[in-house]
């Protein structure tokens, strides 16, 4: 299995470098970097460990692999960066486009040891009673097998926050509309202001449902999804729950635990980040590669070609 993802994704990566001009006088492509960086990422293992041709099938150990600092180096590279984000973006366009009106948002933590010396690793909570130290990713999914956007952040840094700041407005420009779904932590006035502004509904429920509202103004879009969460089919008793239409629409939040589930219960997949993966710019690029084998992976369970 692994071997087939690591040819699904090299000619992934050779279909984006060959819509870029090659650069004169390197010896190593900025493809042939990226396809080195992936055969660590999809087996676990530091960079330094793909360095090492005893570590490559039989054959392939005529392929003339980059030393460590060099890879340490070309990774860095505005080009080896773009070819990267071309790449998830290749990846998210193979899925035939189709009118997504219902997204959901969510975090998954990242953690790290608690002694790490990262300093860009902070202490926040990760699960309902837990507190790690480490990053988290933001991200909102719809119908493909890549998040429609994604980006990171500490451990401590407020969901409704990221998701009103970086998230909502790449979904903007994309022309996304409809059904945004979240769970208790998106309840905010400020991020459904910013949806609202935007023409998506968020739809988050309450920490405390059937309570007052207080003296405050809220979002109308607030106010909707009150409405839409808490409200009975008409003609039915409070008891009765939430109108049919508002219990299937919620009932798709559920979808974005699956696919984050999915990312990480298989080998190769988005597991607690191993120790030489420290600061932003190296998580950002091994959470990049992780969801690229998974979004290829899921392709293959789907029975689409890669």
């Amino acid at each position: 299995m692994e071997d087939e993802l690591f040819k699904a994704v090299y000619r992934l990566i050779l279909k984006e470098a060959s819509k870029r001009p090659r650069k004169p006088r390197v010896k190593y492509t900025d493809a042939w970097v990226l396809a080195v960086f992936f055969w660590a990422v999809l087996h676990d293992r530091p960079v330094c460990w793909a360095c090492d041709k005893d570590n490559w099938p039989q054959q392939q150990c005529w392929c003339d692999l980059p030393g460590e600092a060099c890879m340490s180096e070309r990774l860095r590279t505005l080009s080896v960066v773009q070819l990267l984000a071309a790449v998830l973006d290749g990846l998210a366009s193979l899925v035939p486009p189709q009118d997504t009106l219902v997204r959901a948002v969510d975090g998954k933590p990242l953690p790290v040891g608690g002694y790490s010396k990262d300093r860009d690793a902070r202490w926040g909570k990760s699960t309902a009673d837990g507190w790690e130290k480490g990053y988290k990713m933001f991200d909102v999914w719809g119908r493909g097998v890549v998040p429609d956007c994604w980006t990171l952040g500490p451990m401590d840094e407020p969901e409704p926050q990221v998701a009103r700041q970086r998230l909502v407005p790449v979904l903007a420009a994309t022309g996304a509309s409809g059904y945004l779904l979240g769970d208790a932590l998106f309840d905010s006035n400020p991020l459904h202001e910013a949806c609202c502004s935007r023409g998506i509904q968020l739809v988050a429920p309450r920490r405390k449902p059937g309570t007052g509202l207080g003296h405050r103004d809220h979002s109308p879009s607030r106010l909707r999804a009150i409405e839409l969460l808490e409200s009975p089919p008409p003609g039915e008793l409070p008891a009765a729950g939430r109108a049919p239409f508002a219990r299937e629409l919620y009932a798709m939040r559920s979808d974005i635990e699956r696919r984050l589930g999915n990312l990480c219960c298989f080998g190769g997949g988005l597991a607690p980040l191993p120790a030489w993966v420290r600061t932003p710019h190296r998580v950002a690029r091994w959470v990049a590669a992780k969801l690229v084998i998974n979004g290829l992976r899921q392709r293959k369970l789907q029975g689409l070609a890669p």
